[in-house]
């Protein structure tokens, strides 16, 4: 946890940018890595790594990657793959070592599609809506203290989309997260315009209406300049389903309260499918995770805990293809 603190000891909150009803405040570090690694989109464009089922039975939370290339290749959590017999998200962050092959844990984001509709996985581009993707990473993290490995709560994550489609009055056939933001590609397209990178930028702290919902950083800057599309757009979809009303003004300090919160977390170590570790961490207000590799932090999310008081203790569930609708 040590590396995690001096990490966000060093960040610099700068000045909001605001659309609608979400708000960002850049997150700025100097003296960011440069990274010796390629981001999993940057692998499958050149063609460096293979994702695919297990076997042609395939396995609904585990895929095989193989990693072609000499290069490291970091998978972030909740990032889409499309394809294969169904499209998946990434359970956890992951630095894969070059020329390497490896089991991911991943869980389903399209309930109602068990064929195949390719041999390999692509990327969607896209990382699942950021209030799912609090509730799956606080599901993972359970499943890592009690010695599960990196499980998730797939009940929790259909039930998720199919509320989210619900709401958004989305039609999904295959129960697929891809097709509520493609619905909204438009409104969606509308934020990222509105947002923009600053020099030195390695993260933001995002907020909706008038709460802080989440953090997301990297260390280095030319990563988080790779994701910054998705993750604003992971945030916007939460917002342009948050409940209408008025907009209130977030002031800086509700950032700055929420990065302290996350300083003062307890940290637990858990080894990594990959190099490095993952530490998962919490305080009475937020929850997150990071991934890191000696001294650096490659990876770092943390998210508001919905309510008040004790942090939400779901139980993983095991499962297999047999839930999925045929």
């Amino acid at each position: 946890m040590k590396h995690t603190i001096s990490f966000l000891e060093t960040t610099r909150l700068a000045r909001k940018q605001v659309y609608r009803n979400l708000t960002l405040f850049p997150l700025l570090a100097p003296n960011g890595i440069k990274p010796d690694y390629l981001t999993l989109d940057q692998a499958l464009d050149k063609n460096l790594v293979e994702i695919t089922e297990l076997d042609d039975a395939g396995r609904v939370p585990e895929l095989k990657l193989i990693n072609l290339g000499k290069k490291k290749v970091l998978i972030i959590e909740g990032e889409e793959l499309v394809g294969a017999k169904q499209n998946r998200i990434v359970n956890s962050s992951f630095l894969i070592a070059g020329k390497a092959e490896v089991i991911i844990p991943v869980s389903c984001v399209e309930q109602g599609r068990w064929r195949y509709e390719s041999d390999k996985f692509e990327s969607g581009k896209k990382i699942m809506h950021a209030s799912l993707r609090r509730n799956h990473q606080q599901d993972v993290s359970y499943s890592l203290r009690h010695g599960d490995g990196y499980l998730s709560n797939q009940s929790r994550i259909w039930d998720g989309i199919a509320e989210k489609s619900a709401r958004m009055k989305v039609a999904a056939p295959t129960g697929a997260m891809a097709d509520v933001f493609e619905s909204y590609e438009d409104k969606l397209s509308e934020f990222i315009d509105k947002f923009k990178l600053i020099e030195w930028q390695v993260g933001a702290i995002f907020a909706i209406n008038d709460q802080v919902l989440g953090l997301e950083c990297f260390g280095c800057h030319d990563t988080f300049k790779r994701f910054f599309n998705k993750l604003v757009k992971s945030y916007a979809l939460d917002a342009l389903d948050s409940p209408k009303g008025q907009s209130k003004s977030v002031p800086p300090d509700k950032a700055r309260r929420f990065i302290a919160s996350v300083i003062k977390s307890n940290g637990e170590s858990h080894p990594s499918l990959g190099l490095g570790e993952n530490i998962t961490f919490e305080s009475r207000i937020v929850s997150g995770a990071a991934l890191v590799e000696g001294n650096r932090v490659l990876h770092l999310s943390a998210f508001k805990k919905e309510g008040k008081g004790n942090p939400t203790r779901v139980k993983y569930q095991r499962y297999s293809q047999r839930r999925n609708l045929r």
